[in-house]
């Protein structure tokens, strides 16, 4: 299966790129197809501006910048999206790059008085949050909840994804590097393994 994985993080040595890294590995090892984008060094813009308002309205063609991101998830099976969790969420460039990405008339077809059609029920989605709070401190505010509720529900099954799955990575500015790299390379192994998606999840 072909595989795009999606990392937010300003930083090309962080432990963010390390975790994606960790999970391709595995990946291109089985030997699959592995694309990975760095939307921070890629540049791309994720501001939702007039020019997506027109797409969400089904008045004109999606951006050259948007038609190439949506030819990158098309070509694959599995899209793994790797970031740090910022105030419980994805940061804003990830959430942009869904805002913009997953437009009506691809990801969804949605028009006022017509039953809403799901589009991507073909994609597997794995979602790798790292999060600098412990399992302790999610469990005990529910965020890992909030989070799943959020993203697997709120944006992929609106989408039509059938299997949306959570890992959240935590206590990652006390644990060691090591150790997360090593969870990491885990999934790695179960998502070349064809095993359940989001084995781990917490």
């Amino acid at each position: 299966m072909n595989t795009l994985i999606v990392t937010a993080h300003p930083e090309s040595g962080s432990l963010t790129h390390a975790v994606a890294e960790a999970i391709a590995d595995p990946l291109r090892a089985a030997g699959g197809r592995v694309e990975i984008a760095d939307l921070a060094a890629e540049g791309f813009d994720p501001r939702f501006g007039p020019a997506d308002l027109a797409v969400h309205r089904q008045q004109a063609a999606p951006p050259a910048d948007v038609l190439a991101e949506q030819a990158r998830v098309d070509r694959a099976g599995r899209l793994v999206l790797v970031f740090p969790v910022y105030w419980w969420s994805m940061p804003a460039l990830l959430k942009g790059w869904i805002d913009r990405v997953f437009s009506n008339g691809w990801a969804f077809d949605f028009r006022p008085g017509a039953p809403l059609a799901k589009k991507l029920g073909r994609l597997r989605v794995q979602l790798v949050g790292l999060g600098g709070a412990d399992a302790a401190t999610y469990a005990r505010h529910r965020y890992d909840d909030a989070m799943r509720v959020q993203l697997e529900h709120g944006i992929f099954d609106y989408c039509g994804v059938r299997a949306a799955h959570s890992t959240l990575l935590l206590d990652s500015e006390g644990v060691p590097g090591a150790e997360t790299l090593a969870r990491a390379a885990e999934l790695g192994r179960a998502l070349a393994e064809g095993g359940a998606d989001g084995a781990s999840r917490s």
